[in-house]
């Protein structure tokens, strides 16, 4: 049976502490189906929700907020507000010491420093590398996600801090392993790059000349939604198990009856 979970509309609102918020519902899969509303969304970090956005966030009738956040995200940002009565589950994706000396350069350099870093390309191979790295190294983490998801934790919520690489690769890999198609799981994905939603690049030269365009340019394979970065996070579940079937029951663990314990919790009835 599919448990009966509160439906909510498919509106999306524009929360005032919250960066990139949605609903996945309505995304349409391979065999004709479509993500319910209401089960799965996913945003930016949410510790600085107000309480008007802690409040809304509350009525979702969330069972599970997953954070991919790790230690030195959440010293930057803060602690998630509690939300009475839903389960915390904090999986970090990346390494908080890896890249750390990088991402001081990135809020603190000059320009002629993130030139060096940044510049020729470099901004985007890292993060291209970066999916790639997700994909192929954070099977377990994924796995336990999923496995989650089929058993008690919808509706969901998936965050990291802007709410578009690490949350943006979970709710990809979720959306996948229930048949959603890859370009709608792109369309959703490239959302991210509205101006309402995208993450508040934190300088601390916040002058003319520590935000300036040539600056912001820099920084933007960073903080920015690329279709290159998902594709190349594809094309490694294809170069490493040769196909998406085979990365969920090789790389991932899923039977097919968690594949279908999964479709009963976020699709439409067939």
């Amino acid at each position: 049976m599919t448990q009966q979970l509160p439906q909510v509309p498919s509106t999306e609102p524009e929360l005032a502490g919250v960066r990139n918020f949605r609903d996945v519902g309505g995304l349409p899969t391979a065999d004709g189906r479509r993500v319910r509303h209401g089960r799965l969304f996913r945003s930016g970090h949410l510790a600085h929700a107000t309480a008007e956005d802690a409040s809304f966030l509350g009525g979702l009738g969330l069972h599970t907020i997953f954070d991919f956040r790790n230690d030195a995200d959440r010293r930057l940002d803060g602690l998630d507000v509690e939300l009475p009565g839903v389960r915390n589950v904090s999986i970090p994706l990346s390494d908080p010491v890896d890249g750390s000396e990088f991402w001081h350069m990135v809020r603190d350099g000059d320009i002629a420093q993130l030139r060096s870093i940044l510049g020729d390309g470099k901004g985007t191979n890292r993060m291209i590398a970066s999916y790639r790295s997700i994909i192929r190294d954070r099977t377990a983490e994924h796995s336990r996600v999923l496995h989650a998801l089929a058993e008690d934790s919808v509706p969901a919520l998936m965050h990291c801090a802007a709410g578009k690489d690490r949350a943006g690769l979970s709710i990809a890999v979720s959306l996948l392993a229930v048949g959603v198609e890859r370009d709608a799981i792109e369309a959703d994905y490239l959302k991210s790059n509205d101006a309402h939603r995208r993450y508040k690049v934190r300088r601390s030269d916040t002058s003319a000349q520590g935000m300036s365009a040539e600056v912001m340019e820099l920084l933007n394979p960073l903080f920015g939604a690329h279709a290159e970065y998902l594709a190349a996070a594809f094309a490694t579940i294809d170069e490493t198990w040769g196909s998406t079937e085979r990365y969920f029951s090789e790389g991932l663990g899923l039977t097919p009856e968690t594949r279908e314990r999964l479709r009963d919790r976020l699709l439409d009835e067939a």
